[in-house]
């Protein structure tokens, strides 16, 4: 017979904007998984940047990679899971979870992101989250990079349109309101330079399930995500013969 309850690890991977948090959080929950947003853990350095003047007055948008090399060793990010089960990232014992999300933040991430020094050490943070497997991780290299050995992998993909309205949503319910044209300039800006770094650039991995959600509704994009699962789940259980 096989042991169905033999951990594996997702990989979520896809372009901004195009629900992957919230996919892998609702697969975490229904497979009893730790839930990882390796993007949280860029945005929490990207604002840990912002905040001690790391970019660069002088220069479009650049960082002052020697400072930050200096510091980076001593950033301490992590999550925290509150009463009501959501989940929120804490940067040196400061929980940052929504100051993460603002626009400043986002319209940065790809380019802290692209740093090779950066993606060395969220790559190491990420992988010593998911040793014991049974985990659910979503990102821009999570099924290429930080684990190619993932039992199942999922590349997720929409409308750059779709996705700026989705985000611009996002920010309206938490009260942050920001021009839908600004959101959606930052939407593709992030794609291309997520897809064109020269370090791990975000590209579908050869064995990832491609999911253009475009015009799904979140319960028919659950049921194909808990479908993917449980199937993964019966394909790599340890059989024992009896």
């Amino acid at each position: 017979m096989c042991n169905e309850k033999h951990p594996i690890i997702v990989a979520i991977d896809g372009y901004a904007s195009c629900g992957k948090s919230t996919m892998a959080r609702s697969l975490s929950r229904y497979a009893d998984y730790l839930y990882v947003d390796s993007g949280a853990i860029y945005r929490a350095i990207t604002y840990y940047c912002i905040k001690n003047s790391f970019f660069t007055k002088d220069k479009d948008g650049e960082i002052d990679t020697r400072l930050l090399g200096l510091k980076l060793s001593a950033l301490n990010v992590g999550f925290k899971r509150l009463e009501n089960n959501t989940i929120h990232t804490v940067l040196n014992g400061e929980d940052v979870e929504n100051v993460i999300r603002l626009t400043e933040v986002a319209s940065l991430v790809s380019r802290v992101a692209a740093i090779d020094i950066v993606r060395e050490h969220v790559t190491l943070i990420c992988r010593s989250l998911g040793k014991h497997r049974g985990i659910v991780m979503d990102g821009r290299d999570i099924g290429t990079v930080v684990f190619p050995d993932a039992e199942l992998k999922i590349f997720v993909t929409a409308s750059p349109t779709t996705r700026a309205r989705r985000r611009f949503n996002e920010l309206k319910d938490r009260g942050q309101y920001t021009d839908f044209h600004i959101i959606l300039a930052n939407v593709i800006e992030r794609d291309r330079i997520d897809s064109t770094r020269a370090i791990a650039p975000l590209c579908q991995a050869p064995d990832a399930l491609l999911l253009d959600n475009s015009n799904m509704s979140l319960d028919e994009q659950q049921a194909w995500l808990v479908a993917q699962f449980d199937r993964a789940v019966a394909k790599n259980a340890p059989c024992i013969l009896k």
